[in-house]
């Protein structure tokens, strides 16, 4: 690589005391890097490329040439990798057949044809990431993320997201690329910079392209950064890719602004579709412990106020939707809340100390089963969750009971040492009634970092274990996974679909049922309200929600006996409280928690399909 003039290669740090000009994804855009070459009169060895410099537009073999004769030191995108490697495609990670993966596969194609072996060799060559050093600050230039060239990271995707790869990376913080939205903010002290797309536009209804321009302070470890929008010859860069025969939605996106697909986006970035971005100013110095962020969004209340108060009536007066009993299908059985494990946002609070919800016996569980059955309630599935279930010495216990009676059986569970405790009982319950047993392993991210980010180091290994022992002894395995990396659920499923893939096991990552995503709950956020208008307006039924066929067992701490409660997410909230028996917990269920909205109703999530 070639890092001249003002770039010194120093302890394999680049070095500049210049301004420094940051760019990435060209995307073929001949018209754009032309007319960004030389801008404001920055020097090419003053310029850094965060890469995917071939991609959607007609000029692949043309933009790398022009990165290469003057000197540009650029990092590989996953467009780079996947063309020195002749691979099938772009390696973004859509969705196998989605718009993106569809209209992706063919100008890939065209790129693979534009360049030649020099190229691929030369883009074989690309570090993947950079360390620089301007002003006494060291900032890692990578693609997507730190551990992931492909990883979308969006301006909401969630800050202590952003700061296991800033912790991973070092230094004082992190310029990106991939996403194609220009953005910066602070997080933790420290610097998360995305100069956003040179070849295509930010989705924001203008033609105009971006980068940026990071300029020493006036004083040590400080930065200005200026994002900065570029008009250019956009009319040009869309007849050329027409006259290549490429995709007519990209070559039409360069004068619209509008992507012709925003299903890989999160949904706050989708909703801003084309609302025009200004360009602005980010002042940072090192270790500011502010949020600040370009560009600026509408402030979020965080509080919840005085909402959630009233089971009848909301804020504003309006009557809040209730929910009733229709039938009850599955009956959620909480084994305790004591789990090996400490996550870091755990839905009820388990952990290894954690006993609100003690151990129930397989005496009290048998007792609700006789309940159904002399009701005649029709249930047809007992669910089995904690903490982890495997926990409570009774599990195995509970579960003969249930699928002796005949009923289905999913047990929620980590996969980890607890339940490879009891084996020899599960494979002999399996050989029995494997068509009724559902085993569901908590898989929080398809990565490993993201994972450990929830679960704690060192707890990847021990599922992939469990998981791989469940597959070889024949088990109905399905998987929970979150969402709280900020992806698009496409994108999330598709990366789970390639971890399932690898493992060899046979599920089916796009139903909903045998690969679940939760949504993120937070029980402090200031969410609306749900009314019995909102049915209608969100095209919903009070049937859609999960209270309106299932309830969950407890037994509290200090109880003489279990309880019934409406939902499984809500344990320790005593207005969700039903009774003691199946009979009483026929009750009409108001939607008076935060949760109702978050999880279930905004969020369409449920605990079984």
């Amino acid at each position: 690589m070639n890092v001249a003039g003002l770039w010194k290669l120093m302890d394999k740090i680049l070095h500049c005391d210049s301004p420094m000009l940051v760019f990435g994804g060209v995307y073929s855009n001949l018209q754009a890097l032309l007319a960004e070459a030389g801008r404001r009169g920055i020097s090419p060895h003053s310029m850094i490329c965060t890469g995917d410099i071939a991609a959607y537009g007609a000029d692949a073999r043309a933009c790398i040439d022009i990165i290469r004769r003057l000197g540009i030191a650029s990092i590989a995108g996953n467009c780079e990798v996947q063309l020195a490697l002749a691979d099938a495609d772009c390696g973004c990670g859509y969705a196998p057949g989605s718009a993106c993966d569809t209209l992706s596969a063919r100008w890939f194609s065209h790129a693979q044809g534009e360049i030649g072996a020099d190229d691929q060799h030369w883009m074989a060559a690309l570090p993947q990431r950079i360390k620089i050093e301007i002003n006494g600050l060291v900032l890692t230039v990578v693609h997507g993320s730190f551990n992931a060239i492909n990883r979308f990271v969006f301006p909401t995707t969630p800050s202590r997201v952003k700061a296991l790869d800033l912790l991973e990376a070092g230094g004082d913080g992190i310029l990106s690329g991939h996403s194609g939205l220009p953005f910066s903010q602070i997080v933790e002290g420290q610097l998360w910079h995305n100069s956003g797309a040179l070849g295509m536009p930010a989705n924001d209804g203008t033609a105009r392209v971006w980068f940026s321009i990071l300029s020493p302070g006036m004083t040590p470890r400080t930065l200005d950064i200026e994002h900065i929008a570029l008009d250019y010859d956009a009319d040009s860069a869309a007849k050329a890719m027409r006259m290549a025969h490429l995709p007519e939605e990209y070559a039409e996106a360069l004068t619209s602004g509008l992507w012709p697909s925003c299903e890989y986006m999160p949904a706050s970035e989708m909703a801003a579709t084309g609302k025009a971005i200004t360009t602005g100013h980010l002042f940072w110095t090192a270790g500011q412990k502010d949020d600040a962020k370009w560009p600026q969004t509408a402030p979020v209340t965080s509080a919840l106020g005085q909402k959630f108060q009233d089971p009848r009536i909301t804020l504003n007066g309006e009557t809040r939707a209730s929910v009733t009993l229709q039938k009850l299908e599955t009956l959620w059985i909480n084994t305790g809340t004591l789990c090996n494990l400490s996550c870091a946002s755990c839905y009820i609070e388990s952990t290894p100390r954690n006993d609100r919800l003690v151990y129930i016996t397989a005496q009290e569980v048998s007792a609700y089963l006789d309940e159904i059955e002399l009701q005649n309630l029709g249930t047809t599935t007992i669910g089995l969750t904690g903490g982890e279930p495997f926990m409570n010495p009774d599990i195995a216990t509970m579960m003969e009971d249930a699928l002796t009676r005949g009923f289905e059986v999913i047990v929620l569970t980590n996969a980890m040492k607890p339940m490879r405790r009891f084996e020899r009982r599960l494979k002999a319950l399996n050989e029995r009634y494997s068509d009724r047993l559902i085993m569901r392993v908590s898989v929080d991210h398809y990565t490993q970092e993201l994972h450990e980010l929830e679960r704690g180091h060192g707890a990847w290994n021990p599922v992939i274990d469990g998981l791989k022992w469940l597959a070889q002894n024949n088990f109905r395995i399905h998987v929970a996974g979150r969402m709280y990396s900020g992806e698009a659920e496409g994108i999330v499923r598709a990366g789970y679909g390639r971890l399932l893939a690898e493992l060899g096991l046979d599920i089916d990552y796009n139903d909903p049922s045998e690969m679940m995503l939760f949504p993120e709950m937070d029980a402090t956020a200031s969410v609306p309200e749900i009314t019995t208008s909102c049915w209608g307006i969100l095209h919903k039924s009070p049937a859609d929600v999960m209270c309106s066929s299932s309830r969950m067992i407890v037994k509290r701490k200090g109880a003489a006996k279990p309880a019934v409660i409406a939902c499984t997410l809500l344990p320790y909230d005593l207005q969700f409280e039903l009774g003691e028996t199946l009979r009483d917990a026929a009750k009409t269920v108001p939607l008076n928690h935060s949760y109702c909205a978050q999880f279930c109703v905004l969020g369409g999530a449920a605990c079984k399909r």
